[in-house]
C-alpha cells in the first residue's frame, strides 16, 4: 500500500485545487479523477506528483482502476445549492458504487465532505443548524436531501471501511497559489461538534486542505466512523 496514491474525487473546484496544492506541496502522490481536468491550473496539471484521470463517476471500469492504484480516498463530491434538478440520491448513489471498489482493492480509508445540514446527536444547539430543516427544503431541497443521503450512505453502507465525514458550515478563500499559501497558515483548525467551544461557522479552503493532508498522515484517526465538524478555531 505504501507505493499507492491518494485518490481525490471532486478535485477541480476551488476546494479541490487547494487540496491538490497541499498534497503535492507535502510530496504525496495523488490521482485526480474528474470529468473536466482542463479546469486544473497548469502548474498543477504538470506536477509530477499528480496523475490525472479524465472520466465520469459512473464509469465503473475507470473508477475501479483508479481505486486499485490508491491507498486512500478523499472525496469533495457534494451538491451545490443551485443543483435543483439533480436526483435526491445522486451523491449517496456514487458512494454506494464506490464502497465495493474500495473493499475489493483493500482500500480502507476514506475522508468525505459533508455539511452541518446532517445534524448529529453530539451537536449543540446553533441557530444556523436550527433553521436549516425549515429553509433548506424550501429553497435548496435537492442539495439538502443529498446532504442527508451522504450521511446515511456512510452510516448504513460503509461497514468495513475506515471512514470520516468532515462536516462544514461555510467555506471561504480562493485557490490560486498566493491565496492557498496565505490561507493554509490562517490559524488553527477546530475538529469536534457544532456549537462546542472553539467552533466557528467558517474555514478557509486552504486551511481545510491542510487539515485533510494532516488526516492523510494519521491526524484524524480518532475520528474514524464519525462525522465531526471542522472550522477555523475561534481566536486563532
Amino acid at each position: 500500500m505504501s507505493n499507492r496514491k491518494i485518490l481525490v474525487l471532486g478535485g477541480t473546484g476551488p476546494a479541490g485545487i487547494c487540496l491538490l496544492r497541499e498534497l503535492v506541496h507535502r510530496k504525496h502522490y495523488a490521482i485526480m479523477f474528474a470529468r473536466t481536468p482542463s479546469k486544473l491550473p497548469q502548474d498543477l496539471a504538470a506536477n509530477t506528483y499528480l496523475e490525472v484521470i479524465k472520466s465520469e463517476m459512473n464509469d465503473r471500469k475507470a473508477l475501479w482502476s483508479a481505486v486499485a492504484k490508491s491507498s486512500m480516498v478523499i472525496s469533495l463530491l457534494g451538491p451545490s445549492l443551485l443543483d435543483g434538478s439533480i436526483s435526491h440520491s445522486m451523491y449517496a448513489d456514487i458512494y454506494v458504487s464506490l464502497f465495493p471498489a474500495m473493499r475489493e482493492h483493500c482500500v480502507r480509508r476514506i475522508l468525505a465532505i459533508g455539511t452541518i445540514s446532517a445534524k448529529k446527536p453530539e451537536d449543540k444547539w446553533n441557530i444556523m443548524q436550527a433553521v436549516t430543516p425549515f429553509f433548506m427544503p424550501l429553497f435548496a431541497n435537492a442539495a439538502y436531501q443529498n446532504a442527508l443521503g451522504i450521511s446515511r450512505a456512510f452510516e448504513n453502507g460503509a461497514e468495513g471501511l475506515d471512514w470520516t465525514v468532515f462536516r462544514l458550515a461555510q467555506i471561504t478563500g480562493d485557490s490560486d497559489e498566493a491565496s492557498w499559501r496565505k490561507g493554509r497558515g490562517d490559524g488553527k483548525v477546530f475538529t469536534g461538534w457544532v456549537g462546542q467551544r472553539g467552533w466557528t461557522s467558517a474555514i478557509h479552503r486552504a486551511l481545510r486542505a491542510r487539515w485533510l493532508v494532516d488526516a492523510v498522515e494519521g491526524g484524524a484517526d480518532d475520528w474514524i466512523g464519525k462525522m465531526p465538524c471542522i472550522s477555523k478555531l475561534s481566536g486563532s
